[in-house]
């Protein structure tokens, strides 16, 4: 490969952001409460850091396309294990796939004001699923510019987020009870269910490994991207629910509110000029989302063949 393809380390970093960071995660997760925070601390030191360190190890012991598939493989040789877990792995892949796709009608008609209709929502979403399978053809190397972009779309969503919560309650003041005791964790069901949440949207550094090949020197850039890219995704998950946890009372925030809802109600609109940006930015995170995503094909081909 032409040494200029290569990932430079700083594209490993926005890789690792494109694939872990959720721009949506932090508004479900805010309707439990101000306990969102004590949940949010608690898996970034219980899992998102021993689990990024874990692939930091094994993406430089063993630097190849695999991932996943490789290292299951160097277990057990037979490969039987590792076309199993890479298949099941995979399998999620056209599911989330389709469950981005239905998001982008309602995306499209937050940007132009326009309901599409069920015709319309149909030829958009099949749009979406084919221009991500065309670029996907192509190496990941270059998919590059749409991952880099996609990650700092991202980070720009969640910096406006938490910048329009700090904004709101420099007007306004706190509009959630903000007492010491609310701060404390709950046990209840309702709750506790949010964990697997947060633990979802924290997922994703082991297919950072499977771009061992298009890196320049993978047993050091893998490890320094999932640790610089790890903080910056603990550090802009907790200012964004910060930002909707002081700006949006609880009781507004529904189990599938996003982040366009978030958006609509720290600024009192469902519409405009700033959530039509919004909305425009958040599409485009999500070609990001499934081109970061859908590399790990080779490997499963690998698995199934082997």
């Amino acid at each position: 490969m032409d040494e200029r393809k290569k990932f430079r380390l700083a594209d490993v970093i926005l890789s690792v952001i494109c694939v872990v960071f959720v721009a949506e995660a932090a508004a479900p997760v805010a309707s439990i409460g101000n306990s969102q925070y004590f949940w949010w601390i608690f898996m970034i030191l219980a899992f998102l850091l021993p689990y990024g360190l874990i692939a930091a190890e094994l993406g430089t012991a063993y630097a190849g396309d695999g991932g996943l598939y490789d290292w299951i493989h160097a277990a057990y040789p037979d490969g039987k294990w590792a076309a199993r877990a890479s298949w099941y792995y995979w399998i999620n892949f056209p599911l989330w796939m389709a469950s981005l796709a239905v998001m982008c009608p309602e995306l499209i008609t937050f940007i132009t004001g326009r309901s599409l209709g069920t015709f319309g929502s149909l030829v958009v979403e099949l749009l979406f699923i084919w221009i991500v399978t065309l670029i996907a053809c192509y190496p990941v190397c270059d998919s590059i510019i749409i991952l880099n972009v996609s990650a700092v779309i991202k980070i720009v969503l969640a910096l406006l987020v938490g910048g329009l919560g700090v904004w709101y309650i420099s007007r306004y003041g706190f509009v959630n009870d903000m007492s010491a005791r609310t701060f404390l964790p709950s046990f209840d069901l309702n709750s506790l269910s949010y964990i697997s949440v947060i633990i979802f949207n924290f997922l994703g550094f082991e297919v950072v490994c499977t771009y061992a090949g298009s890196m320049a020197d993978p047993r050091r850039q893998i490890p320094q991207a999932i640790v610089a890219g790890g903080i910056v995704i603990a550090a802009i998950y907790l200012f964004s629910a910060f930002g909707i946890g002081a700006a949006v009372p609880t009781r507004d925030i529904s189990v599938d509110s996003g982040l366009i809802d978030a958006v609509s109600l720290m600024t009192g609109t469902t519409g405009g000029v700033l959530v039509g940006i919004v909305a425009l930015l958040f599409l485009v995170t999500l070609f990001g989302n499934m081109l970061s995503l859908i590399h790990i094909s080779e490997p499963t081909r690998l698995a199934l063949i082997s």
